[in-house]
């Protein structure tokens, strides 16, 4: 990252810390179904030889959603306004 300027450096942080904070999201989701075997997922899951595979593309495809959702509104949340725009 040596050759970017410091205020997008900065904003790699800021999207990467909202990346983070919905990929948090996914994996206590995907907790939280795997643990209450929400629609028999759990017991489907782990009767199967590959079922780790299907609970790996399940948490990546949450997180791509979750992680998208969250930097795309943190982003929005940066919006600021004057007092004539209000």
């Amino acid at each position: 990252m040596s050759g970017l300027q410091p205020h997008e450096i900065r904003f790699l942080r800021f999207l990467g810390g909202h990346l983070a904070v919905g990929v948090g999201a996914a994996a206590a989701l995907v907790a939280l179904l795997l643990a209450f075997d929400m629609f028999a997922l759990r017991s489907m899951l782990t009767n199967q030889e590959q079922g780790w595979l299907g609970i790996l593309l399940l948490f990546a495809g949450l997180s791509v959603t979750f992680g998208s959702v969250a930097m795309g509104i943190g982003v929005m949340g940066q919006a600021r306004f004057d007092d004539d725009e209000r």
